[in-house]
Order: structure tokens, then sequence, then C-alpha cells
């Protein structure tokens, strides 16, 4: 086996962390956008659910189960930072109970999902894209598929 971390590098480390301190107290994921109404709308559609916080076309927070989704529209000044983000290897990814459900709900809001159910070793997926092209996954566990096949079986 390969030390990537020789004993060394923890050793300078441990030093480094006595200068510096750095705690980390929450995280949550935020999206920038000049589409700001059009954005909030679509996750308000989304999630079946009005922002936690809101300040009319500057921010809006959703809170989930296990995430708080940030949304801010950039102030003109700073829009310039946020223009080269398309293409993005981030994914915001949401783990439904059933994917057939969640397929149906996006098509509801008119958003369908892009492509076919994809089946993976983890369980269930696919794509779908909100207005500002960031990509969702939609993902159903393999316990949850099993026990969606069970409910759903006829003996």
């Amino acid at each position: 086996m390969i030390d990537l971390f020789p004993n060394s590098y923890f050793k300078s480390y441990k030093q480094s962390l006595k200068i510096m301190v750095f705690q980390c107290t929450t995280a949550f994921v935020t999206l920038t956008s000049v589409n700001f109404a059009e954005l909030v709308f679509f996750y308000t559609q989304l999630f079946i659910q009005e922002p936690k916080h809101y300040i009319p076309n500057v921010y809006a927070e959703f809170q989930l189960p296990s995430l708080r989704l940030a949304i801010f529209k950039p102030k003109e000044t700073h829009q310039f930072e946020f223009e080269n983000t398309s293409k993005s290897g981030m994914s915001l990814c949401l783990e439904v109970s059933d994917i057939e459900e969640a397929i149906a709900h996006l098509n509801a809001i008119c958003y369908p999902p892009v492509g076919n159910i994809l089946t993976a070793s983890h369980g269930r997926e696919i794509y779908a894209y909100d207005p500002d092209g960031n990509r969702l996954i939609l993902h159903q566990s393999k316990v949850l598929n099993q026990v969606y096949k069970a409910i759903n079986t006829d003996d």
C-alpha cells in the first residue's frame, strides 16, 4: 500500500493547526442567479414549500431534512464572477423515496427529466435541470427500490 500522507506531513499539519483554527459549524449549498424569481419559483414548486428565509429579489433559503439550499442574486457589480459557471461538475442530488413519483412531479411543474431512469449499483437515478441549467440528480437507493418492489408486488 502506498502512503500518500507520510507522518511528517501530519506533523507539520498539526503544527500549523496551532496557528490557525477553523471550525465549520454548518454547511449549505448556494445557487447564484440573475434569474432569481424564476429559480425561487422553481424550487418552491419542486420542494412544495415556501423559502424559510426570504428577501425579495436578493435571497431565499429552503430547509430540507439534511440540507439548506440558498439562492441569491448577485449585485450587479459582482455578476461577472458568476458568468462562467455553465457546465459545472457540481450537481444537486436529491434522495427520493419513489423515483416514479418524483418524475411525475417534475413533469407536473414543467421541468421533465432528461433521458431514462438509470440503474446503478447504488440504486436508480434520473437527471433533470433547473431553470438556470443546474443539474439535479434524483436518486432512489437500492434499499428503497427493494422495499418499493416488495410493497407493489401482488402475491
